[in-house]
């Protein structure tokens, strides 16, 4: 499968990065995208959908929010392919629950890749993927979006850091970068990982990977 490219990217990064679109085994693969973007992709169909996926979008009212869960979906499916050389059909992430038990919610994976970490996130016609090797995570959220109230925050993100942000003339920015690392962080579910955060400014959206390795941002 060749580049992944849904239409012209300007990530401007608060960190070291790779602008390469064609990771290695090694790199992981990060992904960020307009709902309309993905779902106007030639490759990409809903019929794709396994049918539990289908199943959890019965009960979603909203069409928008519905819009945004295929997207990410079929997104996080194209980011599988390109990095496993998987045809797309057969790149479906699982969930598994490890508090009940069931599948169908939980962290995402790959079933037969079990050193591939998979991640997927969605916020108001924006999607995300990151497919790499070991634990990952990734999050994006609208840059105007302002994270709060505060209780809240500080069940995510560490006192200090809430601290140096609240202290800024407009806090709003410094909290919402702060918000989406401390996501990406929770979703990978381990400490000790390599982040990046950037803000795609074509798509008005800010995104965090955390991962165990070096991170391609394809094109997008």
């Amino acid at each position: 499968m060749g580049p992944i490219a849904l239409g012209p990217a300007d990530p401007t990064s608060a960190g070291p990065r790779s602008a390469d679109p064609r990771p290695g085994r090694d790199t992981a693969l990060a992904v960020v995208a307009t709902t309309r973007e993905v779902l106007a992709h030639p490759d990409l169909d809903e019929g794709l959908l396994a049918p539990w996926e289908q199943r959890r979008l019965t009960g979603i009212r909203l069409p928008s929010r519905r819009d945004d869960v295929v997207a990410a979906r079929l997104l996080v499916r194209l980011c599988i392919a390109r990095f496993t050389g998987l045809p797309l059909d057969a790149a479906a992430p699982a969930q598994l629950c490890p508090v009940c038990g069931r599948h169908g919610h939980g962290r995402p994976y790959l079933r037969g890749h079990p050193g591939v970490g998979v991640s997927l996130s969605h916020a108001d016609g924006l999607v995300a993927a990151a497919v790499g090797p070991g634990a990952i995570g990734i999050d994006v959220e609208p840059a105007t979006r302002r994270p709060g109230p505060v209780h809240v925050l500080r069940r995510l993100l560490p006192e200090a850091d809430l601290a140096e942000a609240a202290a800024q003339p407009d806090p709003g920015p410094a909290l919402l970068r702060l918000w989406v690392r401390g996501e990406a962080r929770l979703k990978a579910g381990q400490g000790d990982l390599r982040l990046l955060e950037w803000t795609d400014r074509a798509r008005a959206a800010v995104a965090a990977v955390a991962c165990t390795t070096g991170i391609a941002i394809a094109p997008a």
